[in-house]
């Protein structure tokens, strides 16, 4: 009889961290992330108390964890779906690939923007994280515009850093009125088709 194959140190601690994150996504989706501890989610993953505790140190590392994972997840798509794109044609793309985001894994998004919400409280761990994510996408809509306007596409009068705040500002809106809803995708998808509207418009100049 062959041996079974022995997972290495890394393959393991991949496995957990995908176990963890699930866990963690599930309990702030059902409980709020201000009614779990580390313990809660080393249980429902199926570890452990003391795991997460190890694996995280606090709160605020879980919860880091989180938002980077999640984060990865969806820069992994919108860097596939906006790759040779540009103007209009990325920010369609991205509005495409994040209402479908929200349809394929909608825990995670709700997970994802719950904590996004929660780093506005006073001296939250969060904010330095949530900042950095909110750049990266508000950098990824301005530099889509300025390609357009070099390849002649788009006007040079077109305010880039305008429209990348509206972009950002809109897409943050859309995801709240989900979550008061979440069951209600007919209007989200209406809603992200109105931006690719009205960001095609303001592209025009």
């Amino acid at each position: 009889m062959a041996k079974a194959l022995r997972l290495t140190q890394i393959e393991r601690k991949e496995i957990s961290d995908a176990r963890m994150l699930e866990a963690a996504v599930e309990l702030i989706v059902e409980r709020g992330a201000g009614e779990i501890a580390l313990k809660d989610v080393g249980e429902r993953a199926g570890y452990s108390r003391g795991l997460a505790g190890y694996r995280f140190g606090n709160k605020a590392g879980l919860f880091d964890f989180v938002l980077r994972s999640v984060g990865d997840e969806w820069l992994a798509e919108l860097t596939s779906v906006t790759k040779n794109k540009r103007g209009y044609q990325a920010i369609a793309a991205a509005l495409d690939a994040h209402i479908a985001f929200c349809e394929d894994a909608p825990r995670h998004v709700e997970a994802f923007y719950r904590l996004w919400f929660d780093s506005l409280a006073p001296g939250s761990e969060l904010k330095a994280v949530i900042l950095g994510i909110h750049k990266r996408r508000y950098a990824d809509v301005v530099g889509w515009i300025r390609e357009a306007v070099a390849a002649g596409e788009v006007p040079a009068t077109v305010d880039a850093e305008m429209l990348a705040d509206h972009f950002t500002a809109s897409v943050s809106g859309i995801v709240y009125h989900w979550m008061t809803d979440p069951d209600n995708l007919e209007s989200i998808r209406a809603l992200h088709n109105a931006l690719k509207q009205v960001m095609e418009s303001m592209l025009r100049g």
